[in-house]
């Protein structure tokens, strides 16, 4: 072939794909401009930020905060964070379910709420539960689906509010402190796929703070779950309303040590766990119950005073599905009938 046409068709090939990593260009130009308008639009109207930086990796997000729904959440906030990341998949950016591959959270606030029937809500502003009028499943399973890939979290403080114990209008609440976490993929609002969980956490008490870690894969709409739950030195004083029995007073000092490995499958339960006592303290008082989770508090005392420490082990069971089902009820039953099997 000749030379003047071997170098026409070299230039013809370099000026193609010099258009074509122009256009490319262009095109991820473009994508990036959307990310912030995105990013808003998937946070929803009661989101505030302070800075939206859009780049090749991604979109950081600065000073971000989610306020609650007044009156239907009890936070002030939903979400806040020093610092977000966001990773998008690049090609869900031209349509079709918007998918992030990995979604950082750095510093920040994070609450949660257990409804009265025990079920776990978190930023129901951005999972659908937080409106103004309820939505069915139907319903949330129809909207617009958003797929996190993957979410870490890295020294945040986690709230949970427990309506299932305490007061009616007044939940318990339970603080967790440099918590760092793997959770993913996570489908919004649908909540029907399988989840990695990897929890790690300091659990801030009245008198002392304890460490607490949970590993395992959960669905959510099914609650199909595999969990292992190890805590250790929790305080007892921010504990008791899950132990004691209404009339019995109170604790006022103690720690526990815990052990559950849960299977959940088809809303059937089976959890066996291992529980260990040490330093209780009991409060005393005039039209208290003499016992200790139903067990008579002389009892327990007795038992405590010779090596300073009750260890027993207990099995969870239940149909989830059952609208009588109630894990605290069911956890408070069985430590009742270990602790009187023990002693």
């Amino acid at each position: 072939m000749p030379l003047p046409a071997l170098s026409r068709r070299w230039t013809i090939a370099l000026g193609v794909v010099a258009a074509a990593l122009l256009a490319l260009l262009v095109a991820v130009q473009l994508a990036l401009r959307r990310l912030p308008a995105l990013v808003s639009d998937a946070l929803g109207p009661r989101a505030s930020v302070g800075t939206i930086e859009a780049g090749w990796r991604g979109v950081v997000v600065r000073d971000l905060a989610i306020a609650a729904d007044p009156g239907r959440w009890p936070a002030a906030q939903e979400l806040r964070a020093e610092r977000v990341v966001v990773v998008p998949a690049w090609s869900s950016l031209w349509g079709g379910p918007w998918r992030v591959a990995r979604l950082e959270v750095e510093g920040g606030y994070l609450s949660m709420l257990r409804t009265r029937d025990g079920r776990l809500q978190v930023v129901p502003s951005l999972a659908g539960t937080g409106r103004s009028a309820p939505r069915s499943a139907a319903a949330a399973a129809a909207g617009p689906r958003v797929r996190l890939d993957a979410i870490r979290l890295r020294g945040v403080t986690l709230e949970l509010f427990d309506a299932s114990v305490g007061a009616p209008g007044r939940p318990h609440r339970l603080r967790l402190a440099d918590v760092n976490a793997d959770v993913g993929p996570l489908a919004l609002p649908a909540l029907d796929e399988r989840m990695k969980v990897d929890i790690a956490a300091v659990f801030k008490g009245v008198q002392r703070d304890g460490r607490l870690a949970v590993s395992g894969e959960l669905t959510p709409s099914t609650r199909d779950a595999q969990l292992a739950i190890r805590a250790q030195g929790l305080d007892l004083v921010a504990l008791q309303p899950y132990l004691m029995r209404r009339g019995e007073g109170g604790v006022e000092r103690g720690t526990l040590d815990l052990r559950v490995d849960a299977r959940a499958s088809q809303q059937q339960l089976h959890a066996p766990g291992h529980l260990v006592l040490q330093g209780l303290e009991l409060g005393s008082g005039e039209g208290l119950l003499a016992t200790f989770g139903g067990v008579p508090r002389q009892a327990v005392l007795a038992a405590m005073s010779r090596d300073g420490r009750i260890e027993l082990d207990f099995t969870l069971e239940g149909r989830l599905d059952d609208p009588k089902f109630s894990l605290n009820e069911l956890f408070a039953a069985r430590f009742a009938v270990g602790l009187a099997e023990k002693l």
